[in-house]
């Protein structure tokens, strides 16, 4: 249990390498559509920013993705 009152989340101690890899992944899969999503709604300056950070959440996507395939393979 929790003592620290100002710890809001928290990663579980014993969660798996594999459930580590899919949460970071779909957190940066969200991240990505989110910003997409953001970005048709801004112009100029603004959204050459929401862009740049999508893209960069897209190279996090691509890693995780790779991680996940090295550490968790599907099989067949």
């Amino acid at each position: 249990m929790l003592t620290d009152s100002s710890t809001l989340f928290t990663v579980t101690p014993n969660a798996s390498t594999e459930t580590l890899i899919t949460n970071s992944y779909e957190t940066f899969t969200s991240v990505s559509t989110l910003l997409l999503d953001l970005s048709e709604d801004l112009n100029g300056k603004h959204r050459d920013i929401a862009l740049a950070i999508h893209q960069l959440s897209e190279l996090g996507v691509l890693l995780t993705a790779k991680l996940l395939d090295r550490e968790a393979p599907c099989p067949g």
